[in-house]
């Protein structure tokens, strides 16, 4: 290599170390723990002392069989789970979903708060739903975002006293499965401009075919429009530690997946499957979509919910094992 070529690649070198240095993505870290995780007055108090807000459907005239912790999608809240909750009330099943840190009403709005922060929360709030319904049985539902969260929490150390999981459209699309290109700009643009926002338009992507739902998200203020690229980098890390994990997992596990999501491709959800134990149960909707408890057809994924908790070798109504 000549002098001339040496003293390129050198500058060259030396401009991408600066301009990757200039600027890091920026972390919503939690502060250090200062009490038990708990509920106090309708919300969630997490070890930090941060206050997480809390919906919840309560059965009030029938036996409390079950209960579900529903954790929303990125970019999302808790009322995600409001049709599903209300459905799930008629067999005996209560719910609760909280905002988890930088979504909904939680503070940090549009702040990545890092896995450990997200996991530890899942786990504390398990710990604090147990100490209200002692000895019902208790499952953790993740949907999209909420999915990843839950696979790392459950394959974690020491992962929460759970009876069962449900994967609605787990985020799992690891960088391991994106193309070069898209890791790429995903790096470079988390190091360089880690403040600008994306809002998806112009991308045509459909994640369900509930248009009157879709419409109604749009209205919601508590529905975050623009997002952050050091965000959508530390969801990626997210769904890294989800898919390189899930092979651990220990639990009941029921997946659900519709075959037209556009959100979560196909090839990452196929290959968690093939690292989860034979024993997880599989449920595929061919008319289903990315928010398949919202679709016009959630009845169906959400009956196979309710069935599958209720005996976890029954014969599902309506998902198939495959398509």
């Amino acid at each position: 290599m000549s002098r001339m070529n040496r003293t390129f690649t050198s500058i060259t070198l030396t401009i991408a170390i600066l301009v990757l240095s200039a600027c890091s993505p920026q972390i919503n870290y939690p502060g250090q723990q200062i009490c038990d995780p708990h509920i106090d007055k309708g919300s969630f108090i997490a070890m930090d002392g941060l206050t997480l807000p809390i919906r919840k459907w309560i059965p009030q005239d029938i036996p409390l069989k079950a209960i579900v912790i529903a954790l929303h999608g990125f970019n999302d809240y808790s009322n995600f789970f409001t049709s599903a909750g209300n459905y799930l009330i008629s067999h005996g099943i209560a719910s609760y979903a909280y905002d988890q840190r930088g979504f909904g009403g939680a503070p940090g709005r549009g702040l990545w708060a890092g896995v450990e922060a997200y996991t530890n929360d899942l786990a504390g709030f398990v710990k604090a739903i147990r100490s209200i319904h002692p000895g019902v049985p208790l499952y953790v539902l993740g949907e999209s975002m909420g999915g990843a969260v839950t696979i790392v929490t459950m394959t974690g150390m020491t992962p929460p006293d759970v009876d069962g999981i449900i994967l609605v459209a787990p985020a799992v699309w690891g960088r391991d499965t994106m193309p070069w290109y898209q890791r790429w700009l995903l790096n470079v643009s988390a190091h360089t401009l880690p403040w600008m926002q994306l809002t998806g338009k112009g991308m045509k992507l459909i994640p369900s075919d509930n248009r009157e739902m879709l419409r109604s998200l749009g209205r919601d203020a508590q529905v975050i429009k623009a997002t952050r690229i050091d965000t959508v980098y530390g969801l990626s890390d997210l769904m890294d530690a989800a898919l390189l994990q899930a092979e651990k997992l220990q639990v009941p596990t029921l997946v659900q997946y519709g075959e037209n999501d556009q959100i979560i491709p196909k090839k990452p959800i196929f290959i968690m499957l093939g690292k989860m134990p034979d024993s997880a149960r599989k449920a595929f909707y061919v008319s289903g979509y990315h928010m398949l408890l919202r679709d016009l057809q959630g009845d169906k994924p959400l009956a196979d919910i309710a069935a599958w908790i209720a005996d976890h070798h029954v014969t599902l109504p309506y998902g198939t094992d495959s398509w």
